[in-house]
């Protein structure tokens, strides 16, 4: 009863966002609908010199009211634009200061209060979810109800003639909705919980999951320059994290790939310079290593001892690349003298054709250095397919992990134990169905979806093994986990 409670406390926040449910033919807030064009002004016209063509993407001239060239929304309206830029459409917000494309379609509250543009994001599941549940007494079997869940607000306003300062705050309630360190996902590591290592589940986010404050100068529509605080932040490591990619969007786990590209998303301490020429963007982060500690709700010891640097690169409106780079001082809590190093690379692709239509994708991949006696990689690829009200979505992941990580070591001559580095794929197939708005047409989305997810791993980790400090089954042939769920989301944003 008390993780329904929660839920159902979360659903009213995203429902209680003052005013923005009750907007007229789903205007947004602050913005004047449509009105019937004047004749031009030929003689103005003229004499106006003609303008330079821009390059792609560069300034509002290419986000006008209404919808663009392609049919897809249009997100950068007159007082709106990017969090860290002034030039930029603000569909190409991603978390932290990461890009993702821009004609990736966009869910959220919005309103104007005097000069600040507020904007609100959100999303909550309500699911049972269970964990290789066709091995019966296999090692990660579990059934659990659990509630993944987020919530965001930011604020911005222009600074003179060419300043932008930007205020964000993320919660989570998940350390309420996701007890004993956790929900259940079959192969998932990294964290702690009471001392031991999170295996086979996936950690709660901490309540203060983002508290940041940027500001960019503009020197031109082509170069910006932008200082970026987080305590907690995100630095400028890896995509787009997943709970905010819109191709990740329907499902509710956690990449197993997480802690190879995106898992410094809550970091207690960031610093990062950032400059934009066109639609290039160069970053370089000081931020604390430490992964945040079990204690979810509280402030961690800011450390400011690690280092990272990222390229991003949109070059049509469909595409938002990136590299980087990061050297990661002790992550791990129960590992103080490991450090890692961490490389990341990926191509972000969204692509609208009409009201809720889209499909939005990922190829990510990341390595880790440092942990492990070699380097460790993670591919992932995943897509969203959203068709009005049903969605069609998959990911398929490839990840390597050792038997440290899952504390799984193969016998021996003589029952000696031997690391060994396992390949692990994992591919799901889910969908879900848009049911209604609830409390308004503005009102949070409410969807009903389920999923399916199978392993194919090496036979080492098929059969019973003993390992070091666990003694225990090994996970079967073909483990399969399952989960159907309800989901509530901030609503589709709709530009008239």
């Amino acid at each position: 009863m008390k993780k329904a409670t929660y839920l159902v406390a979360l659903a009213s926040a995203l429902a209680a966002s003052p005013t923005l449910a009750q907007h007229e033919h789903h205007a947004m807030p602050g913005m004047a609908m449509p009105t019937k064009a004047a004749p031009p002004d030929t003689a103005h016209r003229a004499k106006a010199p003609l303008a330079k063509p821009a390059a792609a993407d560069t300034s509002h001239a290419h986000h006008m009211a209404g919808m663009d060239m392609d049919g897809g929304m249009e997100m950068a309206m007159p007082g709106m634009s990017h969090a860290y830029s002034r030039h930029l459409p603000m569909s190409r917000n991603g978390s932290g200061t990461a890009w993702q494309p821009d004609q990736t379609p966009m869910y959220m509250w919005m309103q104007h209060k005097g000069p600040w543009m507020l904007m609100y994001h959100g999303a909550a599941f309500g699911r049972y979810t269970s964990q290789n549940f066709n091995h019966d007494g296999k090692r990660g079997q579990a059934n659990t109800v659990d509630g993944p869940n987020w919530f965001m607000t930011m604020a911005q306003r222009r600074v003179g003639e060419r300043g932008l300062l930007n205020l964000s705050l993320m919660m989570s309630l998940d350390a309420l909705t996701e007890t004993r360190g956790g929900y259940p996902l079959l192969f998932q590591t990294g964290e702690s919980y009471k001392g031991q290592p999170l295996i086979d589940k996936q950690h709660p986010h901490d309540l203060f999951s983002g508290l940041s404050v940027a500001y960019t100068h503009a020197f031109s529509e082509d170069v910006d320059l932008t200082a970026y605080l987080g305590y907690p932040g995100e630095p400028a490591i890896g995509p787009t994290a997943f709970m905010h990619r819109l191709s990740a969007m329907p499902n509710p786990d956690a990449p197993l790939s997480h802690h190879w590209t995106d898992a410094t998303h809550i970091t207690f301490g960031v610093a990062t310079l950032g400059l934009r020429y066109k639609q290039f963007k160069l970053e370089g982060s000081n931020f604390t290593g430490r992964e945040p500690d079990q204690y979810r709700f509280d402030f961690d010891r800011p450390r400011a001892d690690s280092w990272a640097a990222r390229l991003n690169w949109n070059p049509t409106r469909t595409l938002a690349l990136q590299v980087s780079r990061a050297f990661i001082k002790s992550p791990e809590d129960l590992h103080p003298d490991e450090n890692v190093t961490r490389t990341t690379a990926s191509v972000l692709h969204s692509y609208s054709w009409g009201e809720r239509h889209y499909i939005a994708s990922s190829l990510v991949w990341g390595m880790n250095e440092g942990h492990a006696a070699h380097a460790e990689h993670a591919v992932l690829a995943e897509t969203n397919l959203t068709l009005g009200r049903p969605t069609f979505y998959g990911r398929y992941e490839w990840v390597q992990k050792d038997s440290e990580e899952l504390n799984f070591y193969a016998s021996g001559p003589n029952d000696q134990l031997l690391a060994l580095t396992f390949n692990i794929h994992a591919l799901t197939l889910g969908s879900s169905y848009r049911l209604a708005s609830v409390g308004g047409p503005r009102g949070p989305e409410l969807s009903l979806g389920g999923q399916l997810t199978g392993y194919f791993i090496p036979q080492t980790l098929q059969a019973d093994r003993y390992g070091l400090g666990y003694v225990g089954p090994g996970y079967g042939r073909l483990p399969l986990s399952a989960s159907v769920y309800v989901r509530l989301t901030a609503p589709w944003m709709r530009a008239m």
